[in-house]
């Protein structure tokens, strides 16, 4: 068993994948060519650099009706998709700077990505992420609406392939570090389930909600596992655990003023046809939606990173300083719970607005 785990480890078994796809590294100087695409080739001479606090999804989640498809009379809830991916990205960024296994070596492999290469690789959390988001959706809605369940079933399985198949492709992850992000998310996923319930009604219904919802995530942040050396993951679990708070605390005040934005009828729901005029709407309401939270980001990014800069009197423009723990976690805590609480109060509000 032990040779087998080893197997998955070697970095040789992601470079074979890497050729399977047409990716190479040029011997001469170990820079990373495609053999038959253009668009390979590109990517790998340039590198493909994350943004800040990306994941392959978002990680502003909506949780509406996930009780419903379990027979509960209520509509709503952040308990799902929320929650879930909040404990899982947390459980899995705190354990690769717990375990400390390094990323794949380069040679042989080509590595498409530079940001996050100081993060360890031990377990892939895009793969968690990607099976946490499409199997609790799956979950959320296959009593919901009407459509086939193993059609569902594929669909999630397929994109957490995708997912877990691109970490290979990029050079960011053995095999290992895919196999037991996959299996972590599933052992959570099927250890949490039963208490779902318990855990969305609380949210929707306690006073303490708000409280409980900034303070743990924050507390969370500032005793996140320290390195010897700087790695963007503490930044990164910071902006995921506060989009998920701002989002508690949106889910909990909709709930309080009945602001559920449910479908009238009975369960399950028809999909709907998709129509010009349905386009038309989805396609206004993403950009709304998307300037809206752009403008966000913008306004309370400059004026948390100014009011900290000011107050441990230390240059706006200073980079470094950006990475210390005291300025680092709380700019992005309060830039990101800002865009959760909007994404879940504001935007369906400014919808209603526009009759949209």
């Amino acid at each position: 068993m032990g040779s087998f785990l080893q197997s998955l480890q070697d970095p040789r078994l992601v470079a074979s994948f890497q050729r399977c796809c047409g990716l190479f590294l040029r011997a001469e100087d170990g820079a990373p060519t495609s053999s038959n695409k253009p668009c390979d080739r590109e990517a790998a001479s340039q590198g493909s650099v994350e943004k800040e606090g990306a994941t392959p999804t978002s990680p502003c989640i909506n949780g509406h009706g996930w009780h419903k498809a379990r027979g509960s009379q209520r509509q709503e809830g952040p308990g799902l998709n929320g929650s879930a991916l909040k404990m899982v990205m947390y459980l899995g960024q705190a354990s690769k700077d717990l375990i400390k296994w390094p990323r794949p070596l380069s040679p042989p492999v080509v590595k498409l990505e530079t940001r996050v290469d100081a993060e360890y690789g031990m377990p892939s959390t895009h793969a968690m992420a990607a099976t946490a988001i499409s199997f609790t959706f799956l979950i959320a809605t296959m009593h919901r609406y009407k459509y086939s369940f193993v059609l569902g079933l594929m669909a999630s399985t397929v994109l957490s392939t995708l997912v877990s198949l691109s970490r290979l492709y990029t050079g960011m992850h053995t095999v290992l570090d895919v196999i037991c992000g996959i299996l972590l998310t599933a052992i959570l996923m099927g250890l949490t389930y039963p208490f779902w319930n318990i855990l969305d009604y609380f949210q929707l219904t306690s006073p303490l909600t708000p409280v409980l919802a900034v303070v743990v995530p924050c507390l969370m942040s500032y005793t996140y596992p320290a390195l010897d050396h700087y790695s963007p993951t503490r930044g990164d679990t910071t902006t995921i655990l506060a989009v998920a708070s701002g989002g508690t605390v949106g889910f909990w005040v909709n709930y309080q003023y009945g602001q559920t934005y449910e479908p009238t009828g009975s369960l399950p729901f028809e999909i709907p046809s998709i129509t010009p005029n349905v386009a038309l709407i989805a396609i206004a309401r993403f950009l709304i939606g998307i300037i809206t939270l752009v403008a966000t980001r913008f306004i309370v990014k400059i004026l948390s990173l100014k009011i900290l800069c000011a107050w441990f009197n230390v240059s706006e423009h200073d980079m470094e300083a950006r990475k210390r723990l005291e300025i680092e976690v709380p700019y992005k805590f309060a830039t990101y719970s800002s865009i959760g609480f909007v994404a879940i109060v504001i935007v369906p509000l400014l919808y209603q607005l526009l009759k949209l």
